[in-house]
């Protein structure tokens, strides 16, 4: 089946969507059964798609969960309240006291502040590695390291890493793979085709694709599925019938938005690339971006995500230039129809590994659905302001 028919395809078997399009959202906490034996029949199927309680699933998170299994490729998936809860329970589905954790130095920042907060007071050490080391993580890996975390690309940075080549040198001491794919979504970047045991997605964004739900997902090989999934309902986690319907919703136009999406985000980056103050473009499609030749190899596409530096250190005449542009508004999130900036602060804090020394502005773009000439004359005028 290729890619755009299993989008359209994917969590709408019959016994979810009752004869209807869509699967029905079904809103419920306890399950009743007429009888004894039919209660034990549930209890005993409860790790599947069985109805036994609202915690463990209703037929609407059983169709997104069965979606996101088949758009990644893995065995099973768990769904979460937003991308951070899917984060932080795989890692403490895999980790215990006295672990250690590689973490890749470019992380989502709550990523990166779990580990050295929650993960660090619960005895688990962890070490962040340069993106871009590939086959030379075998120098940092210790006796009690347990999983490898990668994120690719890189968050803020975009620095695409050799995916499959690190998880080549995971698996030959037995440790897990852990990536966050929110940026390939499933559809640009398959992760088990490259190595990679839980592929995780802050599904708030492309997933659901409108900004108006949160929610997290973490796909999971055969090997690591029962383990996950066990770990990650006794930590109590679940995501609501509603939000699993956006994001089942989202699901059908992924394709098309990502081609727009991707479209509309080169066109404003080539412009950016010809700007006098714009010193450098962070875009995996393009050269000069550390690890473009994975992307070339490993992913099918991009999408509207990536950053630039500008020529410019003065806070007020970037303060001034974020203010008064009127397509572009400032917000934490991606992945939606709209278009979104943000100054990128604390490079120089977060990276530890491969300290960031790059001076000047780094600046996060979200390219959406608007038209592209209009989202460049928004962005000419405010770069104006920096010359």
């Amino acid at each position: 089946m290729k890619a755009d028919t299993q989008l359209i395809d994917s969590g709408r078997e019959e016994k979810w969507t009752q004869g209807g399009v869509n699967p029905v959202v079904q809103r419920a906490s306890t399950m009743v059964f007429d009888s004894v034996s039919d209660m034990k029949h549930a209890t005993a199927n409860r790790a599947g798609d069985t109805l036994f309680y609202g915690r463990r699933g209703t037929t609407t998170t059983f169709a997104l969960s069965k979606a996101m299994t088949e758009l990644e490729g893995g065995a099973g998936c768990a769904l979460y309240p937003c991308g951070t809860a899917a984060i932080t329970s795989a890692l403490l589905s895999f980790l215990k006291h006295g672990d250690h954790l590689l973490m890749v130095d470019t992380a989502y920042e709550p990523t990166r502040a779990f580990c050295d907060n929650m993960l660090k007071n619960l005895g688990i050490s962890t070490t962040y590695y340069d993106p871009m080391i590939g086959k030379d993580i075998d120098s940092l890996i210790q006796p009690n390291t347990r999983m490898l975390f990668l994120e690719s690309p890189g968050s803020n940075t975009m620095e695409i890493q050799d995916v499959p080549t690190l998880s080549k040198m995971a698996h030959q001491h037995d440790i897990t793979v852990v990536l966050d794919n929110t940026w390939g979504s499933g559809l640009l970047f398959k992760p088990f085709d490259y190595g990679v045991d839980i592929s995780i997605q802050a599904a708030t964004k492309y997933i659901v694709g409108h900004s108006d739900a949160m929610l997290g997902t973490a796909v999971a090989n055969e090997k690591h599925w029962p383990r996950l999934r066990e770990n990650s309902y006794l930590l109590g986690q679940c995501a609501a019938p509603d939000d699993c319907y956006m994001a089942l919703r989202g699901i059908r136009t992924l394709s098309v938005r990502m081609k727009q999406h991707q479209q509309s985000a080169l066109t404003v980056a080539q412009w950016l690339k010809q700007h006098p103050i714009v010193k450098t473009v962070l875009h995996p499609a393009f050269e000069e971006c550390p690890g473009h030749e994975f992307f070339k190899r490993d992913f099918s596409g991009s999408n509207g995500l990536f950053s630039f530096v500008v020529n410019c250190r003065d806070e007020a005449k970037i303060t001034a230039m974020l203010d008064g542009l009127k397509h572009f508004k400032m917000g934490f999130s991606w992945g939606g129809f709209e278009s979104l900036i943000l100054p990128v602060n604390g490079l120089d804090r977060l990276r530890t590994a491969k300290p960031w020394t790059e001076e000047d502005r780094v600046i996060r773009v979200h390219i959406g659905l608007e038209d592209v000439d209009d989202l460049i004359e928004d962005l000419a005028q405010g770069l104006a302001m920096l010359s």
